[in-house]
């Protein structure tokens, strides 16, 4: 696998090593040994998998500690504009986000670490996503950045009246109203041996 920076330290495209003929492809979508060594030690406890339709907007979604999560994430049908966004506060680059179209065609993944907001935007009719997730989900430590934060900038790649929410991600604060976002000086990765 091919791991490319990104602008903001941590969060990395990963590019699997492709075999092709005329059968169709091979890939390894994952190797604990590999990424521990080139991105960073991980112990990956959950995957999830979500179908979802254009102009399907999820997020900007994190847990808190002690549940902080990084997530490995990847599609395995049509397209999305997947976005990271530091909330580190003190952070070089609190505020700014990365963000990178995954397809079927491209097979990249992004890796999000903990101290990070994750959403993506559905780009095709259809799309099923999947991820990782080095920590279990756990409803009382949700939090959440509002899609449409004006100091984000975000451009989610579908016009503002295509993109539909839950209702849950109709209400998140702006980055300057949340009440609760990580510490950079936090080693929020305490838990791994």
């Amino acid at each position: 696998m091919e791991v490319i920076k990104t602008p903001i330290e941590g969060v990395v495209i990963i590019k699997p090593r492709l075999f092709e003929d005329e059968r169709g492809y091979f890939f390894e979508s994952f190797s604990e040994r590999d990424f521990n060594a080139q991105v960073r030690p991980v112990k990956f406890v959950q995957d999830n998998e979500s179908k979802s339709s254009y102009g399907v907007l999820r997020g900007l979604h994190f847990q808190k500690p002690p549940f902080a999560q990084s997530k490995l994430v990847r599609v395995i049908r049509g397209a999305v504009l997947d976005v990271a966004v530091d909330i580190r506060k003190g952070s070089p680059t609190f505020g700014k986000h990365v963000a990178v179209e995954l397809s079927e065609e491209n097979h990249l993944q992004l890796f999000i670490p903990r101290g990070f907001a994750h959403g993506f935007s559905v780009l095709t009719p259809e799309v099923i996503f999947q991820y990782k997730c080095d920590n279990f989900y756990a409803p009382q430590s949700e939090g959440a950045i509002a899609w449409n934060d004006p100091q984000l900038n975000i451009d989610w790649r579908i016009p503002a009246d295509g993109i539909i929410l839950s209702e849950k991600d109709k209400h998140h604060p702006t980055l300057n109203e949340a009440e609760w976002l990580f510490d950079y000086n936090e080693n929020l990765y305490a838990d791994i041996k």
